[in-house]
């Protein structure tokens, strides 16, 4: 996950699973940020891009555009996770 989801999820409250999985993180250096590579099911991944929501401005926060990037890129990398149990 990029470094600027990663920094607004250790702000705010998450599941017992949710914080596991931020805390035991690897964090590898990107250019002038970083990736923090987490290992986790795809539905803990889920509820961590759910919990990214106001990055995209929600509830009357404003808009970053670099943590809005952030979080589109990180939904892309979930999207591509096993897919979600449909009828």
């Amino acid at each position: 996950m990029p470094g600027k989801v990663a920094d607004f999820l250790r702000t705010v409250e998450l599941e017992p699973a949710e914080r596991a999985a931020l805390d035991h993180g690897v964090t590898v250096r990107r250019g002038q940020g970083y990736t923090l590579r987490v290992t986790a099911s795809p539905a803990v991944h889920r509820g961590l891009l759910t919990h990214c929501q106001p990055l995209d401005g929600a509830q009357g926060l404003p808009v970053v555009p670099a943590q809005r990037k952030a979080r589109r890129e990180y939904e892309n990398r979930v999207s591509t996770l096993a897919p979600t149990a449909g009828p």
